[in-house]
């Protein structure tokens, strides 16, 4: 049996899809292929996303911010939107759906730093735990 891919994606693919990405290899290991990119990549890691998930024991060390793949985009089991801005078109020959996750913005609320990248953190984690039962039965 082949390992499940998801692909992860987001606008700058500096945060949150490298936080989803990063999550999933911690809680998943090497049965689920975590694959991120961004529709605008911002060329750079998010500092406070990278700092987050390591206080969770995952790691963005190896992170960098990079584009679609659309050969991934076609093989991917899952590709899975974080957030409302991004934006992605089905390409030719895609076997998954386009999922997304409304992950939460706690600066809406006034929430920023650590305790905001945190927030986003749990939110993504609980996600992820989701998907990787739902993959991996």
């Amino acid at each position: 049996m082949t390992r499940p891919t998801v692909l992860f994606v987001c606008v700058s693919n500096a945060g949150k899809s490298q936080m989803a990405q990063a999550l999933l290899r911690a809680h998943a290991g090497d049965a689920i292929e975590a694959h991120s990119a961004g529709t605008t990549p911002k060329g750079t890691v998010n500092a406070e996303a990278s700092a987050s998930v390591a206080r969770a024991g995952a790691s963005m060390a190896d992170a960098t911010s990079k584009g679609i793949d659309p050969g991934l985009l076609r093989t991917a089991d899952r590709v899975i939107i974080l957030g409302r801005d991004a934006q992605i078109d089905p390409v030719p020959g895609m076997r998954a759906t386009i999922e997304r996750w409304d992950t939460d913005e706690p600066s809406t609320r006034g929430i920023h730093g650590q305790a905001r990248m945190d927030l986003i953190r749990d939110d993504i984690t609980t996600r992820v735990h989701h998907l990787a039962a739902d993959l991996l039965d």
